[in-house]
């Protein structure tokens, strides 16, 4: 089964592998062709193929609809 999840700014995305701080869990920045993704335990952010973060993505956590 081929599970397809809408990505909007906001979101919280867990990947696969954790980034060497220990965090699995990215803020997405940007959403386009490429993501700008902000690392949830120490800040840093990187740029990513949409193809690397949809094939990694393990969960997406939306972000808290305001209203």
């Amino acid at each position: 089964m081929d599970t397809r999840w809408i990505y909007e700014v906001g979101d919280i995305v867990k990947l696969k592998k954790p980034h060497p701080c220990g965090s699995s869990e990215w803020e997405i920045l940007r959403v386009g062709a490429d993501f700008r993704l902000k690392c949830m335990g120490c800040g840093r952010q990187v740029m990513a193929e949409r193809r690397m973060v949809e094939k990694n993505a393990r969960n997406l956590k939306k972000k808290a609809q305001e209203g």
